[in-house]
């Protein structure tokens, strides 16, 4: 893989369509050696069953680092944290991340959320000094997780060569409003809320038990719910509905309320605290495996995925992870 990528430019976005194993392995590590030739540290963010030896270059005192995105990057919102504090540790200098969270298996909500998180990461990381490689599986992944690819990186590579992306959608991508309705199950439990947690930590919490989900996680799914419901107390004056349903592979909760989040960043990074606001959503993606959001001005929606098989991962890993500070969930009428 040539250098391409690292010339000129702020923070350069590329999407790499690959086909086979052996090209993967090799075009990161061809990657992630012009990285630290060029004195520029390296963070190899994949899922941990598609790392190779042929990436462990010079270790960490060359600068390169490695993370398992299939723990991590599990819920996308959570690596965007990491990624920047990465940048941040070597500030002054150009960084080169490789980030892979589309792999075969991922179900559909988790790739549109694979997707927001491509599109954000041109807000969040525009004026840094960072090149980021996204490869995906032209053999392995939908034709639509590619096409969806491809208009949110500016630049893409294939077949060994890198060029400007025709197909980039711009700033436009993020549109507010835009996404389909979140449907939800006609056997779903539904509660009215708009004075009361309790009743809302209840249901929860009795529905999660009666779904095999283990005390720790049933524990972070009741945190998260309590969240998302406090900011409609918080911030809007009609009632919120929360809904509960099971499916084979995991429990879902979905709140819908009358106020709107107006910044698209909210959730994907940790809010100084002494910012009124946007700790919720944070909390939210930190505890969850996965966290869907809809909003625009006639109201918002937030589901809530917690699967029943997962490992459970104690919330003071999630904050031993490095949290810089993105712009804070500024929200007219809700979190």
């Amino acid at each position: 893989m040539s250098d391409q990528a690292a010339a000129g430019g702020s923070f350069r976005h590329v999407a790499w369509l690959y086909l086979t194993p052996g090209e993967h392995v090799a075009g990161i590590r061809a990657f992630a050696e012009a990285g630290l030739s060029a004195g520029e540290p390296v963070l190899i963010a994949v899922p941990a069953g598609r790392r190779s030896p042929a990436w462990d270059l010079s270790g960490e005192e060359a600068g390169a680092r490695s993370v398992d995105t299939a723990d991590l990057g599990r819920n996308p919102a959570r690596l965007m944290p990491l990624v920047r504090a990465f940048a941040s540790e070597h500030e002054g200098r150009r960084v080169r991340v490789v980030c892979e969270l589309a792999w075969t298996g991922r179900s559909a909500p988790e790739l549109d959320e694979v997707a927001r998180y491509e599109t954000m990461a041109n807000l969040a990381f525009g004026a840094m000094s960072m090149t980021m490689l996204c490869p995906y599986d032209v053999a392995g992944l939908p034709s639509s997780a590619i096409t969806v690819a491809c208009g949110s990186h500016p630049r893409l590579r294939q077949g060994g060569s890198e060029r400007d992306n025709r197909e980039y959608r711009g700033p436009a991508n993020v549109q507010v409003g835009s996404d389909p309705p979140l449907l939800v199950p006609s056997g779903a439990r539904a509660l009215s809320y708009q004075h009361d947690l309790r009743p809302v930590r209840a249901l929860v919490a009795s529905e999660a038990a009666r779904a095999g989900l283990s005390s720790s996680r049933s524990t972070d799914l009741v945190i998260a719910a309590s969240e998302v419901a406090a900011n409609t107390l918080k911030h809007t004056r009609g009632a919120g509905l929360v809904r509960i349903w099971v499916t084979a592979r995991e429990i879902l909760c979905q709140f819908d309320d009358s106020g709107h989040i107006t910044d698209p960043l909210a959730g994907y990074g940790r809010p100084a605290h002494d910012e009124p606001g946007g700790q919720g959503l944070w909390l939210v993606n930190q505890v969850c495996d996965l966290a869907e959001m809809r909003t625009s001005p006639r109201g918002t929606t937030i589901r809530l995925h917690m699967s029943l098989d997962a490992h459970p991962v104690g919330f003071a890993d999630r904050l031993s992870v490095g949290l810089p500070r993105l712009s804070n969930g500024a929200r007219s009428g809700s979190t």
